[in-house]
């Protein structure tokens, strides 16, 4: 791979390395990148959602609701666990997402006290729709790699977190 030119980061290690030499700076030239990348990318998926009417994380709420395959329903303690989110935060946007028409609420037939969260069929084409734009602006993204150089940093990355999660 050829030389890349210096990008903020790097003045930032630079800077370190003036002041504290004794500094191992490696960790923060990778997490630099990965804190910035990520928030370069969440900006753009915001942007490539923004037409549907969703943000990410109701994105993210719609496209597990899709991932489960039919009948695309799930129990909202199941979508909290999968999203990292409490109760009160998925509430919120569940709420949102029903009166956006994109989900229903039921009372689930196997537990009186429980809920189903369901994809309507305007969720499901619209998150049919939004999915495809947010890989369009992902792999618009990743196009500065080659197919071989995609791969290998999924696989360091993935290496990297599964070394490293909770």
């Amino acid at each position: 791979m050829q030389q890349q030119p210096a990008d903020p980061v790097d003045a930032i290690v630079e800077q370190w390395a003036r002041v504290r030499p004794d500094l191992d700076t490696r960790a923060m030239e990778v997490f630099g990148r990965i804190f910035r990348l990520s928030r370069t990318m969440g900006d753009r998926m915001e942007k490539a959602y923004k037409p549907y009417g969703i943000s990410r994380g109701e994105f993210d709420v719609l496209a597990t609701l899709r991932r489960s395959g039919e009948p695309y329903t799930l129990s909202p303690r199941q979508l909290s666990a999968t999203l990292m989110l409490t109760t009160g935060g998925m509430t919120g946007r569940l709420d949102k997402l029903e009166r956006a028409g994109l989900l229903r609420r039921s009372p689930d037939p196997h537990d009186r006290r429980g809920l189903q969260v369901t994809l309507t069929e305007e969720g499901l084409r619209l998150i049919d729709d939004a999915v495809g734009a947010g890989l369009a602006e992902e792999s618009a993204a990743l196009s500065a790699l080659n197919a071989e150089q995609a791969g290998q940093l999924a696989d360091l990355l993935r290496e990297l977190l599964s070394t490293t999660a909770e």
